[in-house]
């Protein structure tokens, strides 16, 4: 005995089991009622006008089989695609363009779920053809139709198919199923009304008009959901039949604000003319005008303000109705509303204008509206900032140039922070090249509280592009005069620790500090040999350009056992970019050495430094590291006097010079090849 499913599957696949040798009481029962629902569907009834007498023919069967052979006979007649007959109803023939309302939908296309709530979705595609005796079924076949089966309802097979004749079947049975709950707690109805099925829905409402209005687990209409797919003949069927356009969901959405969410410039006049209150707000305080101007629909605008929708009406964010069409990029309905009187800078609960957030998602044709509207481009958020520093901050350049010459440069300088500063930060080079153009300060500092915002309380716009290694940024902020020396910690420090040599080059060809100090690790010696002494080409670098390696060799020791050194010499890589580190233990030079991993190169960082230094005498420390290596006997020989009086005339003239002057050796009026010995080209 196969049972009643197995009955249930035999009878669609029309010879599944009828050729074994015990064919059940179901499978033949079924059988022979789909020949009686056969001649049911060559009858000549009159769909729109649905007699809802019952018919004696099934008067004897059960809902659970009434329902069986509804479902049977929606997949056969559907997939197999018989040649209408022409004596058929006129409810049969294919949906007219005219009425778009009433074709098949894609039942994969569910109505978006809200927040926190999740809803089975249909099965994406329908069974792929129901097998019959010229085509019978194979395991992919049954497989693919056991998975539908299991994903939608019997009830929803007949609707999604627009299954008439099963569907008034159903209703003179007055099945139960036409009302159980889905799992998302709809009924047939709202079946009928989400996928756009007129007549399906008309039956359904004059079998049972007290549902007109009956509310799903989130409290969805019929009228709700046919608004919100788009269904006009429905909504138009609905609402003449008692539907109510003022019910709200558990988001307190009606259905004139799903109207405008899913724009449908034909339904929201219908629900406007039966009396839809425009001015419902959902929870979050959202109008159906803010909708309608979310998604730029001029005409429903207009429809809606017609109807006396409040322009100024603020969500719970403070947004009014124009500033989410700002937001959105819509320069028609800008224009709109402004005619209309809405304040065209009225601003949200972060301070943020309508200007502003057109200006920060790139809105160039509503920017031009406002701007044009004489909206205010000098309004700041609560954090200060500018329309011009956002725009720059998302690298809109078109923006930018509309908005530079119609920005206060004293309100940005009020704002404690220069467009050049984000443009530095955020690596927009075309856009600094345009604010240089227009004149901005390239010397501009961060106001103490953006400043305190960084850890290494930086300042400068050129702080930003050498800590973000962009060297075409820096150079363009140098050659337009940036100062190097501005920031606590100097951006050359940055580049000597990183190993950019061409960043460290940069800057100190423009006058960066070679002797700069870290507050936070201070050291007997110049910070920037402290933090990169390993690498000899960056060494040699520093102390062309004036680095003072004189205090290398400055020990208070001297001659006598230095002390051990304390356990946490080590460097720290960020210790300098701590505001409040607390000052550590003053580095010496012969420490220093002494702790690196470098033991390799002690010597060459030793003879190079002796080449910048006249009379010094190396302290006990610094000899024991010589003579941990023989090739390094030299080097001790090096340092005792006396030195080359060549040499001592190079350091002479350099000291003279000054180290911020070295760069400018080569404009003396010197030979050629004394220029090279001062800048240690030539060796003596």
């Amino acid at each position: 005995m196969c049972g009643i499913k197995r009955g249930y599957l035999c009878s669609v696949y029309c010879c599944c089991c009828i050729s074994t040798a015990e064919p059940d009481y179901f499978c033949r029962k079924l059988r022979d009622n789909c020949i009686l629902i056969g001649s049911f569907q060559r009858s000549n009834m009159d769909v729109s006008e649905p007699n809802l007498d019952d018919y004696s023919v099934y008067s004897q069967l059960s809902d659970e089989e009434l329902l069986q052979i509804a479902v049977e006979r929606s997949l056969i007649d559907k997939h197999s695609q018989p040649v209408p007959d022409q004596n058929s109803s006129s409810s049969l023939a294919p949906p007219t363009p005219a009425d778009v309302t009433q074709t098949n939908p894609d039942p994969r296309q569910r109505h978006p779920q809200p927040s926190g709530q999740q809803h089975q979705v249909p099965p994406s595609q329908p069974p792929p053809a129901v097998q019959n005796s010229a085509n019978p079924p194979t395991a992919l076949s049954n497989f693919l139709y056991q998975t539908f089966k299991r994903e939608m309802s019997p009830i929803q097979t007949v609707i999604i198919n627009g299954d008439v004749e099963a569907l008034m079947t159903l209703v003179r049975q007055k099945s139960s199923s036409l009302t159980e709950l889905s799992d998302e707690g709809w009924i047939a109805l709202h079946e009928a009304a989400y996928y756009g099925q007129l007549q399906c829905v008309r039956i359904l409402i004059r079998a049972q008009p007290e549902f007109v209005n009956k509310r799903s687990s989130c409290s969805q209409t019929a009228l709700m959901l046919a608004a919100e797919r788009g269904h006009v003949s429905c909504v138009e069927f609905l609402l003449s039949h008692g539907a109510d356009p003022n019910i709200a969901n558990t988001s307190r959405e009606t259905s004139l604000f799903t109207a405008c969410e899913y724009p449908n410039e034909a339904i929201v006049e219908l629900l406007l003319r039966s009396g839809a209150q425009v001015n419902r707000t959902s929870t979050q305080g959202g109008s159906a005008l803010h909708e309608a101007c979310r998604h730029g629909e001029v005409k429903i605008c207009k429809m809606l303000l017609d109807a006396g929708a409040d322009l100024k009406w603020k969500n719970i964010y403070d947004i009014q109705p124009f500033f989410t069409a700002a937001q959105h990029g819509h320069p028609d309905v800008v224009r709109l509303l402004a005619r209309r009187g809405a304040d065209i800078n009225g601003q949200a609960g972060d301070g943020a204008s309508p200007l502003y957030e057109a200006c920060k998602n790139g809105h160039v044709s509503a920017v031009e509206a406002l701007i044009a509207l004489k909206a205010d481009t000098n309004r700041a958020t609560k954090s200060g900032l500018l329309p011009l520093h956002v725009a720059v901050q998302n690298n809109h350049i078109r923006i930018v140039s509309m908005l530079i010459p119609a920005t206060s440069r004293v309100r940005v300088m009020r704002s404690g922070i220069s467009p050049l500063h984000i443009a530095a930060e955020k690596n927009r080079d075309e856009i600094m090249e345009l604010l240089i153009e227009h004149g901005f300060d390239v010397n501009t500092e961060l106001s103490e509280e953006w400043s305190r915002l960084y850890e290494d309380r930086r300042t400068t716009a050129l702080y930003f592009s050498v800590y973000n290694g962009n060297l075409e940024a820096t150079e363009m902020l140098l050659e337009a005069g940036a100062n190097p020396n501005i920031d606590i910690f100097n951006p050359l420090l940055i580049a000597v620790r990183l190993g950019w040599i061409d960043m460290a080059e940069l800057l100190l060809r423009y006058g960066a500090n070679a002797n700069a100090e870290i507050s936070t690790q201070p050291s007997s010696f110049p910070s920037a040999i402290l933090l990169n002494m390993e690498s000899l080409p960056m060494l040699k670098m520093l102390l062309d350009y004036g680095c003072n390696a004189q205090p290398c060799f400055d020990c208070p020791y001297g001659q006598k056992t230095h002390p051990p050194i304390p356990p946490s010499q080590r460097h720290d890589d960020r210790a300098h970019l701590r505001e409040n580190s607390a000052p550590q233990h003053c580095i010496l030079f012969c420490e220093a050495v002494s702790v690196s991993s470098f033991r390799r190169i002690y010597g060459p960082i030793i003879s190079l430094l002796l080449d910048y230094v006249s009379h010094v005498r190396l302290c006990s420390r610094l000899l024991e590291v010589l003579e941990s290596c023989s090739d390094w006997a030299p080097i001790k020989l090096k340092a005792l006097p006396p030195h080359p009086l060549m040499q001592l005339c190079r350091l002479k003239i350099r000291r003279l010079v000054g180290g911020q002057r070295l760069k400018l050796l080569h404009t003396l009026p010197l030979p050629a090849r004394l220029i090279r010995f001062l800048n240690y080209d030539v060796q003596c």
